[in-house]
């Protein structure tokens, strides 16, 4: 007789995992249901964030960020360096202690919140008396469980290349860019999305001559224009990488120990380049298709999503979507949120996910951050917005730290003054952009901001002061 639970999820990386200890918080029987491996063929929970995305991509940006400060920046301080050497293997150690230290501690969370763990690929088989039938393949026999509520965090994977093999050892996709064990002399990335140009910045730092293909003619399309504007004359200018916008690629030829790339500009020039690796970076897609929905008669739309309304409820009864296998942007604390709300939802509470407040982030240097509407899309819409901008090179703190490029914008409706926007390119955006969305989510105003005081000396002035520009009484510029 198969083994019934109240809840069983299906994936146990961001969305998943945390959803099945919010359910076994809220006092459910819950089993999570992964069939992740690491490189050494072991059961590794985390899915793609902390075994090959979020987690590894940040160690490496900031030991190849502090590889470039000892190069080129310790100096400023009086600080000099000899004999610098780079040892990528030791780096790379580092990555990989980092990544089990999190997916080790992942099992240890659901030791201490009761929840079973299953290894294997889970997929509906149909309905029974306990609810639906779940089949777990893993290394051994399958094994069916039953569960009266069933949630589906499987996550996402990268969106192959029409034509293109990834071996991830000349061409490769985000798990191949994480694990190179030496530089590459010349570094193709196809795609200027949020892993394409933090896997370009990584090994740019490291000394690749790093170019990036981008089939769209605008580059960061999603971000603030001004910010996208700003990120690529840094990427470009200090960095050095090389940023082609309105690539077409045309052919992709991979050899022993090269690749060859024939693609067409914007103008329609054809070149031919050879790069030593190249990193396929065009984007995601949803990992549904081992799910078996038809089974059960589960909704997916043409892209293979999973329909759900605004509380993540399928068109099933009792089963929840969330993360990166739904609507919304593919980002990990969104999918960590949605999976606390079904839980909570399920134990009979008020889950919610305001989609509107959810911040984005790219790690390179300078960071990216930004919380709702751009200034492209309040034009658009017709929107009468007011602004406020603040450069860091006039920030106290940020020239002290060396870093001043960029600079914080805050938008706000002309008529009740209700922030509608806030963008930030500069150090530690990433950490900036939560006050904003603090601010957003109560309904803060632009004088909310003002009238907050701020350290100092402080980045956080930053954002206090595009609040008092939104005003037209910027203080230090």
């Amino acid at each position: 007789m198969a083994k019934t639970y109240d809840v069983a999820v299906i994936g146990a990386g961001p969305g998943g995992y945390v959803a099945a200890i919010r359910a076994a918080q809220l006092g459910l029987s819950t089993v999570c249901i992964d069939g992740w491996k690491n490189a050494k063929g072991k059961p590794s929970l985390g899915g793609t964030c902390l075994n090959v995305g979020c987690i590894p991509s940040k160690a490496l940006l900031e030991s190849s960020e502090n590889y470039e400060r000892a190069q080129h920046k310790f100096a400023d301080h009086g600080i000099e360096v000899t004999g610098l050497s780079l040892d990528i293997g030791k780096m790379q150690a580092r990555k990989s202690k980092i990544v089990d230290t999190f997916t080790t501690g992942i099992s240890l969370l659901f030791k201490k919140n009761k929840v079973d763990s299953m290894h294997g690929m889970g997929r509906f088989v149909g309905t029974g008396d306990g609810g639906y039938r779940i089949e777990v393949a893993g290394d051994g026999t399958p094994e069916v469980i039953e569960a009266k509520h069933v949630v589906i965090a499987t996550g996402s994977l990268p969106r192959p290349m029409p034509g293109v093999t990834v071996d991830n050892k000349i061409v490769c996709d985000n798990i191949g860019a994480l694990s190179f064990g030496e530089v590459p002399k010349r570094l193709g990335v196809i795609g200027a999305g949020v892993i394409g140009v933090e896997m370009g910045s990584v090994w740019r730092r490291l000394g690749a001559d790093v170019t990036i293909l981008e089939a769209l003619p605008t580059f960061l399309a999603a971000a603030d224009e001004q910010v996208a504007k700003e990120a690529f004359r840094q990427f470009t200018g200090p960095l050095g990488v090389k940023i082609y916008t309105g690539a077409k690629v045309a052919s992709v030829t991979t050899g022993k120990s090269s690749v060859t790339v024939e693609y067409a500009d914007r103008e329609g020039v054809r070149h031919v380049t050879e790069f030593d690796r190249l990193v396929v970076a065009i984007g995601r897609v949803p990992n549904t298709a081992g799910l078996n929905a038809e089974s059960v008669g589960l909704k997916l739309d043409a892209r293979g999503y999973v329909e759900v309304d605004d509380h993540c409820a399928t068109n099933l009864p009792n089963v929840y979507a969330v993360g990166d296998a739904v609507r919304g942007p593919m980002l990990a604390h969104k999918s960590s949120e949605e999976g606390v709300a079904v839980a909570e939802t399920i134990a009979g509470q008020a889950g919610h996910v305001n989609l509107d407040t959810i911040p984005w982030v790219i790690y390179t240097a300078p960071e990216i951050a930004w919380v709702g509407r751009t200034e492209q899309e309040l034009k658009a819409a017709g929107v009468a917005y007011n602004a406020g901008q603040f450069p860091f090179i006039a920030s106290g703190r940020a020239r002290a730290l060396g870093e001043t490029a960029g600079f914080v914008k805050m938008l706000a409706d002309a008529t009740t003054d209700r922030i509608l926007g806030v963008h930030i390119i500069g150090p530690f955006a990433s950490e900036l952009i939560g006050e904003a969305v603090v601010a957003m989510e109560f309904g803060a105003t632009s004088e909310d901001i003002a009238r907050i005081v701020h350290a100092h000396p402080s980045l956080s002035e930053a954002v206090h002061e595009a609040a008092l520009g939104v005003g037209k009484r910027a203080i230090h510029i």
